[in-house]
């Protein structure tokens, strides 16, 4: 049977005060009498007493859980795989904190829940995906100095390093008519590969040829369609999302198209599907539980030594 633990009111029973005295003892918020305090911290002693991590954290206000907001027009956003990666590992660095995580989804435009985080007394800190400088400009006071952002600007991935290796691996098997499937206008991160991306084209004087994409397959195979349409002579697509490039290679399977003989594709991320795949992805691979750990321990306001994390690339077959 499991052992009954101790509570306030059994603390103020055997001390002979109020559960209101008895609080004000043990978390130090308040006055009592010498008496009190002695009787409070002798029955705390004999019972046993040890305050709830959850209970001191609401009575002080700093909050009991953190809260992995990710903004994202797509409704099942949290359904991704780097978010259910990011998740269990912001969950296991909290831990030993006695904190929880929760997620949420944002839409683009989230300033009433923002708004609606910022009053939650539960909160101890937000960690954010899926932002815009505009977003983090507009963040309300109250979270300010206890959030953090996975991505540009925060806790992030060198996109650029892992996506520009892979792009210099295309031009060095000689592929010269390049595509890039990019990410979404709004998000702030698909600025680094485009500016690789460019400049590879623009120092080995090849066409620039960019689609934005949004990280699904859906878009990937959608854009690589639309590639072949407006370049035909197209002989790479690299893209940002190992989602997307899936997608891109179910759309050339579909047109005939061989991979890597006729197009070469790359994606990024090294999803498990990524590598289980035929022809396999070539990709890049980062430390995503890394980077949600220490985006994490950031929002709490601790010191985080590293913040731009490597991105190597994975050479596969197709590419």
């Amino acid at each position: 049977m499991r052992e009954s633990r101790a509570g306030l009111a059994d603390v103020a029973r055997q001390a002979g005060v109020s559960p209101a005295t008895a609080s004000r003892v043990l978390t130090g918020s308040g006055p009592a009498s010498a008496t009190s305090r002695a009787a409070v911290l002798a029955a705390a002693e004999r019972l046993g007493y040890r305050p709830h991590p959850v209970a001191r954290q609401l009575a002080s206000g700093s909050g009991t859980r953190v809260v992995f907001a990710v903004r994202d027009e797509r409704a099942d956003i949290l359904r991704d795989p780097f978010v259910t990666r990011a998740t269990t590992a912001i969950a296991t660095a909290l831990c030993p904190d006695g904190l929880g995580v929760s997620v949420r989804h944002l839409g683009l435009e989230c300033a009433a829940d923002l708004d609606e985080l910022a009053t939650d007394r539960g909160l101890a800190a937000l960690v954010l995906a899926g932002h815009d400088r505009a977003l983090l400009d507009a963040l309300p006071p109250r979270l300010r100095g206890r959030t953090a952002v996975i991505g540009a600007g925060g806790t992030d991935v060198d996109s650029a390093a892992g996506v520009g290796a892979l792009l210099s691996h295309l031009y060095v098997i000689g592929r010269r008519r390049i595509a890039l499937i990019s990410g979404p206008a709004w998000l702030a991160a698909s600025a680094a590969p485009v500016a690789a991306y460019r400049e590879l084209t623009r120092s080995a004087g090849l066409p620039a040829r960019v689609v934005r994409g949004d990280f699904t397959s859906d878009r990937g195979r959608a854009a690589a369609r639309a590639i072949l349409r407006r370049w035909p002579d197209t002989d790479a697509i690299a893209t940002v999302s190992d989602a997307t490039a899936l997608g891109a290679l179910q759309a050339l399977a579909a047109l005939g198209i061989q991979v890597p003989d006729d197009v070469a594709v790359t994606g990024f991320d090294d999803v498990p599907l990524a590598g289980a795949v035929h022809p396999a992805l070539s990709t890049a691979t980062h430390p995503v539980e890394e980077i949600a750990a220490a985006a994490a321990r950031r929002a709490l306001g601790e010191v985080v030594p590293t913040t731009l994390f490597p991105s190597s690339p994975v050479l596969r077959a197709t590419a």
